[in-house]
């Protein structure tokens, strides 16, 4: 379609076109911004509300009361039907996918698998959600168990935002477990990669969701925080600075960095090397999940060379190539990691990528490829970087070190027939979760948490007694 923009003279030429939707359906605003893909093309016309249409928009949400259970628990199922396979804002699925891809850089292959992600946690939302749900607590008063004294699961609140993060499509399953609960929810989504939560949104809509039970509220930073500020509760994507702001408020979740590491007792790598590799480069490797560190007890040197080499091989492709597996960035934007990476690994030991990970693609898109650096110390500050693509610090470590450098991790791997340091590790209150053995640190399914349960942040238990 063709469009002049808002932003600058010139009129463009956008693939696709994403509104905000409001208490009315499509809401068509005047404050347009294009979002290009990794080439500089564009690819998105997206429109952002203001204030005013956030605090009408919250208001619908609030004044609404939830559908039935067993109804919204039909349409979830459906939405994720239709997500998948329906013709939604003028695009197929393959063709959804192939934005996507372009637009965020994340290979197809992985589009395509948090596609399927999203449909499957829309289908068991209900399930995934009460998996929080105390064993003692009943999901209604109606319940048997409420006669003589109980206790019943109930919504902290009403109104639940959204401020989505673009690294990956699959971020967009998780708030569905809201509209399992009941609650009102408004995504605001990332302005990388709107397409997905706008897609999600009007598959919702078509599944038996009111314009009052879910809405889209895309905007500029500065309105975000209109959004955290109007609703009852919120989930928000960030860095650390956005985890240091809301690091107190019993209102907003917030989801950092996951700084996720994998520990290798004795020689045992050598047999989890697929694993390893899964862990650091899998899911297209922009993953909260993804593995930033691996600490080895024994030979670091090696491991570290026998990583290199199987990450040297992964191939240098175009984002939406059937067979791509890394990601692709604007040729400029890789440039700035790649001279950020060389800065952060200065005093270390390049074992892969030290001469630059950039493989330029000579369309105005660059290949991030993967790198390796060796480190000296287990408490190297290196250990903690979490860059988007496969770049991993590779640490000594041995029993005398302990769990100290372990902490502060969303996904620990570890390889340790230690049954003691496991229930250490399970015990320190820094590491979220623990995985054993051949499960790499990108494993998640509906129903394992990933930053403990959402109903947890969600939900309360109300004593009834009747």
């Amino acid at each position: 379609m063709h469009m002049r923009a808002t932003q600058g003279e010139a009129s463009v030429d956008a693939a696709a076109r994403v509104d905000a939707l409001g208490p009315r359906g499509e809401y068509q605003a005047r404050h347009r911004v294009v979002v290009n893909d990794v080439r500089g093309e564009t690819a998105v016309d997206l429109g952002l509300i203001p204030r005013l249409f956030v605090w009408r928009g919250v208001s619908a949400l609030r004044k609404a009361t939830p559908l039935p259970v067993e109804e919204r628990t039909r349409a979830l199922v459906e939405a994720g039907r239709i997500f998948a396979n329906d013709t939604l804002g003028g695009l197929s699925p393959d063709a959804y996918q192939r934005l996507v891809s372009r637009v965020s850089g994340m290979p197809l292959y992985m589009v395509r698998r948090s596609t399927a992600i999203i449909a499957e946690s829309a289908a068991k939302a209900y399930q995934t959600a009460h998996c929080a749900r105390p064993q003692a607590a009943a999901a209604s008063w109606t319940d048997a168990r409420t006669f003589g004294g109980s206790a019943v699961w109930t919504r902290r609140n009403d109104v639940f935002g959204v401020l989505a993060s673009g690294n990956t499509p699959s971020v967009h399953s998780l708030w569905l477990e809201a509209l399992a609960l009941g609650y009102r929810v408004a995504v605001r989504p990332s302005q990388h990669e709107p397409l997905t939560p706008y897609r999600l949104v009007l598959a919702l809509h078509a599944a038996g969701f009111r314009n009052e039970d879910v809405m889209l509220f895309p905007t500029d930073h500065a309105v975000a925080d209109t959004i955290v500020d109007s609703v009852d509760l919120a989930i928000v994507y960030g860095g650390d600075a956005v985890v240091e702001k809301h690091r107190d408020s019993r209102k907003v979740q917030a989801q950092g960095p996951g700084r996720s590491k994998i520990l290798v007792t004795r020689d045992d790598w050598r047999d989890r090397m697929d694993m390893i590799v899964e862990s650091i480069a899998g899911k297209g490797a922009t993953n909260c999940i993804n593995a930033t560190a691996v600490f080895v007890d024994g030979d670091a040197d090696a491991f570290a060379e026998a990583l290199a080499e199987r990450l040297a091989a992964m191939p240098s492709l175009p984002p939406d190539h059937d067979d791509a597996l890394l990601p692709v960035q604007s040729l400029e934007h890789a440039r700035g990691l790649e001279s950020f990476l060389l800065g952060r690994a200065a005093g270390t030991r390049a074992v892969l990528g030290g001469d630059g990970i950039v493989h330029d693609l000579g369309d105005g898109s660059a290949v991030l490829r993967p790198a390796v650096f060796r480190v000296d110390d287990a408490n190297a500050p290196q250990t903690g970087t979490e860059l988007p693509f496969p770049c991993v610090w590779v640490a000594p470590w041995s029993k005398s070190d302990g769990v100290a450098p372990l902490r502060d991790t969303l996904v620990l791997t570890a390889v340790t027939d230690d049954r003691d340091f496991v229930e250490t590790l399970l015990e320190e209150p820094t590491i979220t979760n623990v995985y054993l053995g051949d499960t790499p640190t990108t494993f998640l399914e509906p129903g394992i948490p990933h930053d403990s349960y959402l109903g947890e942040f969600l939900m309360r238990t109300k004593a009834v007694a009747r």
